[in-house]
């Protein structure tokens, strides 16, 4: 059945303003400032006049089977629900392991990709872990991304961090190689998803793989770049050279004492005469956020959740001056370009039919993935099993 969209706000995420939209085959058909009702052809219509009608939100960096285990077994972290994608808007996940990559495995983050997209969203994964060497399902990260459809990437690999393997140059740049090399295979992004630290000079094992080879600082997309103000200033500067970075959503709340505030952060990145382009929120949601002392001791441990991203959009447009556009390009277009993530991040004709309604307080309204309403006047329609 067709779906014709009335009187659409619409951020794609530039803004178009008013305008329709009619969704067939889970796709974009048509936009156009007025459009009439086919003829002869089943056909919902809404009118969402009030509305502002945004790409639905990809999350880039999401523990989608479970993290965490720093504290023991009980601290593992479990799967992230489907429930907990909708009501944040999401439509499109980016699986990773993270730290356990003895207990978990790539095979498990797999299954949850497939799952995932059984239950009608979009998902895709990296491939291997923390550690290097790192695990993959072929044996080589290369062949993973050329030959498996889901992966689009390395990730994410642990640096400047007490729980990194502590790569040296070669063996970091042999990987940003193989994935380099898988991606041009597979038509893919091919990019490592970089876990940073605390240590100082983080980028520094990224500045030194470009600085030994050909390979350009886009080959990699560091996250955790607000864990504190340090690490926030040296993102800036790595920015400033052309570099992408990503702000971590979900871990604020709980470590307010040094994490900087991810709406914070567009002003600070945007002040320092940086593309906002070049900059992408993700939620961390489902692995875990553990703080330790300074002798390494684990002292607290919190789960992240995809909610986060949308309260960082509201903020960064209602306390630091950002503009919708600008916001929400860090969670959609953004991600989209970055990680080769074709028919996502915007609103065009041809493009998937993944649509992220808010009113005026920019709260959730509706959501729909794929031409199919995940989201109908705030209420979340599919739970997903086990619910």
């Amino acid at each position: 059945m067709l779906t014709l969209l009335k009187n659409c706000d619409v951020y794609a995420p530039e803004h178009l303003g008013m305008k329709d939209i009619l969704v067939a085959g889970g796709r974009l058909a048509l936009i156009a400032d007025k459009l009439e009702m086919p003829v002869g052809m089943a056909c919902e219509m809404l009118d969402v006049q009030g509305l502002k009608v945004l790409p639905g939100l990809i999350d880039a960096h999401v523990h989608i089977a479970g993290a965490g285990g720093e504290g023991g077994p009980a601290t593992r972290t479990p799967e992230m629900k489907l429930f907990h994608m909708l009501e944040a808007g999401v439509t499109t996940v980016v699986g990773c392991l993270g730290t356990d990559g003895m207990t978990r495995s790539v095979e498990s983050v797999l299954m949850k990709v497939k799952a995932l997209r059984q239950e009608g969203v979009s998902a895709f994964m990296y491939t291997g872990a923390y550690q290097v060497p790192t695990p993959t399902i072929t044996g080589d990260v290369g062949r993973d991304i050329a030959l498996i459809d889901e992966i689009i990437g390395v990730g994410e690999i642990a640096i400047s961090d007490h729980r990194s393997s502590y790569p040296n140059v070669d063996e970091l740049l042999r990987l940003t190689e193989h994935a380099r090399v898988g991606g041009m295979l597979g038509g893919k992004a091919g990019i490592l998803n970089i876990h940073l630290g605390d240590a100082q000079d983080p980028f520094r094992p990224l500045y030194q793989v470009v600085e030994k080879s050909m390979l350009k600082l886009t080959q990699f997309l560091p996250t955790h770049c607000n864990r504190n103000d340090y690490t926030l200033e040296d993102a800036i500067v790595y920015a400033r050279q052309g570099g992408n970075i990503d702000i971590t959503t979900s871990s604020y709340p709980y470590f307010p004492e040094y994490e900087v505030k991810p709406s914070k952060c567009l002003r600070l990145i945007k002040d320092a005469g940086i593309s906002l382009s070049q900059v992408t929120f993700t939620s961390d949601a489902c692995g875990s956020l553990p703080g330790f002392d300074e002798n390494g001791k684990l002292i607290k441990l919190e789960m992240g959740l995809p909610s986060a991203n949308l309260r960082e959009i509201r903020d960064a447009v209602n306390q630091e001056g950002i503009t919708l556009d600008e916001a929400i390009s860090v969670l959609t277009s953004n991600p989209a370009r970055i990680l080769k993530l074709s028919g996502k991040g915007t609103i065009a004709e041809g493009c998937d039919a993944d649509l992220l309604f808010l009113d005026s307080r920019l709260e959730q309204r509706h959501l729909m993935s794929m031409g199919q309403w995940m989201c109908r006047d705030g209420k979340v329609l599919k739970q997903g099993n086990y619910a």
